[in-house]
């Protein structure tokens, strides 16, 4: 009887972890990216559209 992990199974886990870890990150930077741009848009049309605001 064997007993402890199963080297290939540690292996394929920590390579699938791995890829979810990626994606999260390429998601967060699209989403902080985004984010960014939202603001911007957002204190754009503030500063356009806040009474008292000059034009």
């Amino acid at each position: 009887m064997r007993h402890g992990l199963d080297p290939a199974e540690v292996h394929a886990f920590l390579y699938r972890v791995a890829g979810d870890l990626a994606l999260a990150r390429r998601d967060a930077s699209r989403y902080a990216e985004e984010n960014t741009r939202i603001k911007a848009a957002l204190k754009s049309w503030q500063s356009r559209f806040t009474p008292g605001a000059q034009r």
